[in-house]
């Protein structure tokens, strides 16, 4: 992952989670070794997941992409069919590219985390 967007990531990870949302990413970007890969395909790995998710009540799942903010990341065809696969199950993918877009899904959503914050 690009320096850039992976700073990008993980000051969003830390906000939303100060926020109240509870997300994790999914490591696909992971060098593996030949047959560490082998086992990890087997294992349910899949090319082009979203770099982090997002659950919500009420069942709800956010899928979300990090592009660099410098405007010059672009979704691999994987990444693509896999937005493409999420949005045809009914649920949410947002590609994230500039800290406006995560601060409105963090205002937007805030209120639906209430009755679950402790």
């Amino acid at each position: 992952m690009i320096h850039a967007e992976s700073n990008f990531q993980q000051m969003a990870v830390r906000m939303l989670r100060a926020n109240g949302f509870y997300c994790f990413s999914v490591p696909n970007g992971t060098q593996l070794k030949p047959t560490q890969s082998r086992i990890a395909k087997a294992e349910g790995m899949l090319a082009g997941v979203s770099d982090v998710i997002i659950l919500l009540p009420g069942g709800k799942t956010v899928f979300a992409e990090f592009k660099n903010p410098n405007g010059k990341g672009r979704q691999s065809p994987a990444q693509r069919d896999f937005e493409e696969n999420v949005r045809a199950f009914g649920f949410e993918y947002l590609l994230w590219s500039d800290w406006k877009q995560v601060e409105d899904f963090i205002n937007g959503r805030k209120k639906e985390l209430a009755p679950i914050i402790k």
